[in-house]
């Protein structure tokens, strides 16, 4: 599977998790990494932002933000 999304791109997460629900208010990420795919198939990437830090995520997670869709 390829990457949907690109280094420097700006995404959000789709689905927080409960734990995550306080660090996805402030809503954009930027991807920093690509990752490979998991054993599912599934790739990941490396996604920071300003009021959380930086985290992992699945691409089934996140989505572009709007006004790059």
């Amino acid at each position: 599977m390829s990457h949907k999304y690109k280094v420097h791109q700006l995404v959000r997460i789709t689905h927080p998790n409960f734990s995550d629900k306080r660090a996805s208010s402030s809503g954009i990420y930027e991807v920093t990494r690509l990752m490979p795919a998991d054993q599912t198939g599934e790739v990941s990437y490396r996604i920071k932002s300003a009021g959380f830090g930086e985290r992992a995520v699945r691409e089934s997670e996140i989505t572009a933000r709007a006004s790059e869709i």
